[in-house]
Parts: structure tokens; C-alpha cells; sequence
């Protein structure tokens, strides 16, 4: 049975069972039901009356919002399944953890913090531009970058016929062949901050999420997971909500010890 009003796809994803994008994939795939018939389209409004399945399974009420800091190690893909076959972060997660989606994503060489949730609307909300949280990276770069060379980035730059907004660029120090920078971005366009630095002459071989608005990566070490308090989602994301039934472990790390990088 729904739990809320608002669109299939909305509702799915509110109840954790996926992101709105993959509820909708799931929906022309026929998996999904309302009031015993199967969707054939995601352009539907559903109330509490209606009863849904999915997989033949009824769907259940959401849980309360959650979410984690999860400190992603290079070389795994922020997706659930890979067409190349690569390790994906899901992979390594902890097996006791709820199902999560990722917000938003970190490429394949890149490492840091990565939120994760079990909400839906919690994962669009924190995606959309609009609601102006600064992300920062540690960035290492081959080159010798110049306060002019990075004054580009700092007005906003044209890359390849798209324009991205303006960085908070600060270069904290140069160590032999390559140099350390900070790098802040209020939006996240595909590799946006390897296709500006190699728009001004300097090559990304290290990148470090370190922040997402207000949660930082601080000491957690590659590959463990911290889920962050209720109160403190609450407080940070504007919500309403219980504490969740069952915590998780608040430091869990699952797989091998990633590679460490220099």
C-alpha cells in the first residue's frame, strides 16, 4: 500500500526501493504493480489507498531517512551494476547495511567522502545545484600552476562547448613535479575538475573528496562507513523524522585493504 501521495516513481524511490531514475526503468520493465495491474508507464499518481507491489513484493512504509559517510577507495564505480564488469562500490559495502544509493558520484580514480541514503528524496535533493552545497577535493596535478593560470577557473570557464560555474581554487603547495591544490564546485559535472585543470595545461593524478556541505571525511579511512545521527540529518537536511529501528555500526569496512597511494 502507498504510504504517501505523488508520482510512482516518487513513492518508490521515498520507500528506499530505488532512485526515482531506476524506479521508472523498473516501471517499464513491468515489474512494478498498482491495484493488481502492471505499470506500463511512470506517469502516474498514486495515493494511500492504492496498493503496490513490486517483484510481487507489496511495497512496504519507508523507513526513517538515513544517511552515511562512506570513504571510497580508487578503482571502484559509483554504480550498482558495471557493463565492463568493474568492482563497484555496492560490492564492498557492508553486507548488513540497509539498501543505500549514492548521491551523486566520485569516477573511478577518484577517492574521498560519498554520501549515501536510503531515501530517495534525499538523494535528488542534495543532487540538484540549487541547493548551493560547496564540495571541496584535495587535488594533485602535474605541473607547476601559476596564481594566473587558476584565475580562469575561479571566473568560470568554457570546457569543450560547456561552461562550468566558477571554483574556489587555492594552491597550497608545490611538491617537486606536482602541486597540491583545494578545489571547491557547487555543482558536479562529469570529471569537471580533471577537464578544467587539463583545459589550463595541468594533469589530475590525485583526487580527494574531503567535504559535502557541512559533512567532512575527516578520519575515516578508506573504505569504512559512519552512518551520521539522526538528530544531525535532521538538523543538517530540514527534516522530520524517528530514529532509525536498527543502527548501524558506526566504523565498517568490508573487502581487502585497498591499494595505498602515494
Amino acid at each position: 500500500m502507498a504510504t504517501e501521495d505523488g508520482r510512482i516513481a516518487k513513492v518508490l524511490a521515498r520507500a528506499g526501493v530505488a532512485s526515482r531514475r531506476e524506479a521508472e526503468k523498473m516501471i517499464e520493465e513491468g515489474r512494478v504493480s498498482v491495484n493488481g495491474k502492471v505499470l506500463e508507464s511512470p506517469a502516474l499518481n498514486v495515493t494511500a489507498k492504492d496498493r503496490i507491489t513490486v517483484d510481487g513484493v507489496p511495497l512496504a512504509a519507508p523507513e526513517a531517512p538515513r544517511l552515511w559517510l562512506y570513504h571510497k577507495p580508487v578503482g571502484l564505480v559509483t554504480t550498482t551494476s558495471d557493463e565492463k564488469g568493474r568492482e563497484t562500490i555496492f560490492d564492498r559495502l557492508p553486507e548488513d547495511l540497509p539498501r543505500v544509493m549514492s548521491i551523486g558520484r566520485l569516477d573511478l580514480n577518484s577517492e574521498g567522502l560519498l554520501l549515501l541514503t536510503n531515501d530517495g528524496g534525499i538523494k535528488r535533493k542534495l543532487e540538484l545545484p540549487s541547493t548551493g552545497w560547496l564540495r571541496k577535493y584535495r587535488v594533485r596535478v602535474n605541473g607547476s600552476p601559476t596564481e594566473d593560470m587558476l584565475k580562469p577557473l575561479r571566473a568560470g570557464i568554457m570546457v569543450e562547448g560547456q561552461k562550468f560555474q566558477p571554483m574556489e581554487v587555492t594552491l597550497d603547495r608545490q611538491q617537486g613535479a606536482n602541486a597540491w591544490l583545494t578545489v571547491g564546485l557547487r555543482e558536479g559535472k562529469n570529471r569537471e575538475i580533471r577537464r578544467a585543470m587539463a583545459d589550463i595545461g595541468l594533469t589530475v593524478n590525485r583526487l580527494i573528496r574531503v567535504s559535502y556541505g557541512p559533512f567532512q571525511l575527516g578520519e575515516l579511512k578508506e573504505g569504512e562507513v559512519q552512518e551520521l545521527r539522526p538528530k544531525v540529518v535532521r538538523d543538517q537536511l530540514g527534516l522530520e523524522g524517528a530514529k532509525p529501528d536498527k543502527p548501524a555500526p558506526q566504523r565498517q569496512r568490508r573487502g581487502p585493504p585497498p591499494k595505498k597511494r602515494s
